[in-house]
């Protein structure tokens, strides 16, 4: 009776196998949804979803099949790239409860109109009253002055929706998004397999080991203990500041934080540059001339087997990069910055590149030209969950 809602689960994109399909009706059939709705649901999503990233996915196919709720989440991605874009913006209007917009539609007219929009819509909205955007009078997107409509995505303007699409409740588990403090933290948290074990008395819980054995003695808990960790992990940070890269500052920002919050590093230092890396690296993030150290001074401050994390778009002329006069903003000392970046490159042991507008396979154009060099010469990620995780991945792999 439930074959409809496996296709359904299906259609949404998880991967649910027959082997765990088989297992929810078994335990179905146990009772052991105690014929309760909630328990169902619950029941449900623990087997048949494998990660938390989607849990928005199993809430869709839910809600549609068993609540005749169509989740609308199939949105245009272009839709949502344009009103996302604006979520970084100031609200620009503080008076717009003195002219806000109440045209008194029913629901159903409303979500007629949203579909027209979706299917006519070929740019980007913001501040106007008819098309899907932010921060206007128009019934649909976010941030807006009109009482009634459909939110998508954003944050509500004046409370009134008839409703709201392109909301994930679970964002936060999503394996592609931009990181937050908490996920850097908990990618680092992976650093200390770096670590190595003391030659000293075994101290240290050891969560799993205690699982382990607990579930072998029956439930019977059994600690396990290991020896101490010791921080062996060195860390070198290096952040592209200004430029293109203000949007980022705040990201920016929550990575430093992270990683000076961490306990995981025996040492961290962090430097600054913009757009690319020349003869000189700067001390702080305003880039200012003269408070800064040579690369070659960095180097002897550390050593080879530091990791390093370089945070950049990779955006710039490929003059900047190429030209052995092409930092405009200090001294080249006779390479260019594509020569000074394989000298790096060639001192490190591991290096990684974090980038928050990487475009793989798609930076053949011009204006891409540099991203293209940069991340054929280092390992390079986009500045997500799965982008940080596979770095890190990278930096832990052995030699």
């Amino acid at each position: 009776m439930f074959t409809d809602f496996f296709y359904m689960l299906k259609a949404k994109g998880l991967e649910v196998s027959m082997t765990e399909w088989l297992t929810f009706l078994e335990a179905l059939d146990k009772g052991l949804a105690d014929s309760s709705f909630t328990k169902f649901y619950y029941l449900g999503r623990m087997i048949l979803v494998k990660t938390e990233s989607d849990y928005d996915k199993y809430d869709f196919a839910f809600q549609e099949y068993y609540k005749g709720i169509q989740s609308e989440d199939k949105l245009p991605d272009k839709i949502l790239e344009w009103l996302h874009a604006d979520e970084e913006r100031d609200d620009y209007d503080p008076n717009k409860d003195l002219y806000k917009f109440n045209q008194k539609r029913t629901a159903s007219e409303v979500k007629r109109m949203f579909n027209e929009r979706l299917t006519e819509q070929n740019s980007e909205h913001n501040g106007g009253n008819f098309w899907i955007g932010t921060s206007g009078g128009s019934a649909f997107g976010h941030s807006g002055r009109n009482v009634g409509g459909i939110r998508v995505a954003g944050t509500s303007g004046m409370r009134s929706a008839f409703a709201v699409v392109g909301e994930h409740k679970y964002a936060d588990f999503r394996q592609d998004r931009v990181l937050s403090m908490r996920q850097f933290q908990v990618a680092f948290r992976r650093l200390r397999q770096y670590s190595s074990r003391l030659d000293v008395a075994k101290t240290e819980l050891d969560i799993d080991k205690t699982i382990d054995s607990t579930c072998n003695q029956g439930g019977i808990l059994k600690l396990e203990y290991d020896k101490p960790r010791k921080n062996t992990v060195k860390l070198l940070l290096l952040f592209d500041c200004g430029g293109t890269m203000y949007p980022f500052t705040a990201l920016c920002n929550t990575l430093f934080q992270a990683v000076n919050k961490a306990n995981h590093f025996k040492d961290v230092k962090t430097y600054y540059f913009h757009n690319c890396i020349y003869s000189h690296v700067y001390k702080s993030a305003e880039c200012e001339l003269g408070d800064w150290i040579k690369v070659d001074e960095m180097m002897k401050l550390t050593d080879k087997d530091y990791k390093v994390i370089i945070v950049g778009d990779a955006a710039m002329a490929p003059e900047e990069l190429y030209d052995k006069t092409g930092n405009y903003r200090g001294p080249n000392e006779g390479l260019s910055g594509y020569e000074w970046n394989v000298f790096i490159n060639n001192f490190y042991k591991k290096i990684i590149w974090l980038n928050p507008k990487y475009h793989p396979g798609f930076n053949t154009a011009h204006w891409m030209e540099s991203e293209k060099a940069l991340a054929e010469l280092y390992h390079m990620y986009p500045l997500t969950v799965d982008g940080l995780k596979q770095g890190i991945k990278y930096l832990m792999a052995p030699k």
